[in-house]
């Protein structure tokens, strides 16, 4: 499983092309301790729920106490997966995601990795210069507990255009 920046070599805003994927390819992320300030205020700004933004409605809330919202959850998880080199310069979008599972609640100090694993490696027929690669991704918490899971699907530049 690769870990972090590559080890192959390709630098973080370079990435991986279209050609470099293959079914059941693996990656792993450094971690992300999410503060509850950082809950708070994405929440304010994003998710206004109480129990994403007042300890006190939280605590006695159906969840126990403050919890992150599952869209900053999910941009974190692209963010860790972005920061890990996988896609950069070749990454020419995302027509979106499936599967978008939030599977337990993040809490304040969470610290949160993800493991991606490539399901899916398909040239596209209609343009030449790139293809598709969908990816499994899923972010754990400091626990082992499985947080969050969706299936990205990305739209990855070709090195080479094929004759």
């Amino acid at each position: 499983m690769q870990s972090g920046a590559l080890s192959t070599g390709t630098t973080m805003a370079q990435g991986l092309y279209f050609e470099d994927f293959s079914v059941g390819q693996q990656f792993s992320t450094p971690g992300k301790t999410i503060t509850e300030g950082e809950i708070i205020q994405f929440a304010m700004t994003y998710d206004p729920q109480p129990f994403h933004i007042d300890r006190e409605a939280a605590r006695d809330g159906a969840f126990g106490g403050l919890i992150a919202s599952g869209f900053q959850t999910f941009a974190t998880a692209f963010r860790l997966f972005h920061m890990a080199g996988v896609i950069g310069d070749a990454s020419l979008g995302s027509p979106g995601c499936d599967e978008l599972r939030w599977h337990s609640p993040v809490r304040p100090d969470d610290t949160l990795t993800v493991t991606a694993e490539v399901e899916e490696v398909r040239a596209s027929r209609s343009k030449p210069d790139r293809g598709l690669v969908k990816i499994r991704h899923r972010m754990h918490d400091q626990h082992g507990r499985l947080v969050l899971s969706y299936l990205g699907i990305h739209i990855i530049a070709c090195r080479a255009i094929p004759a």
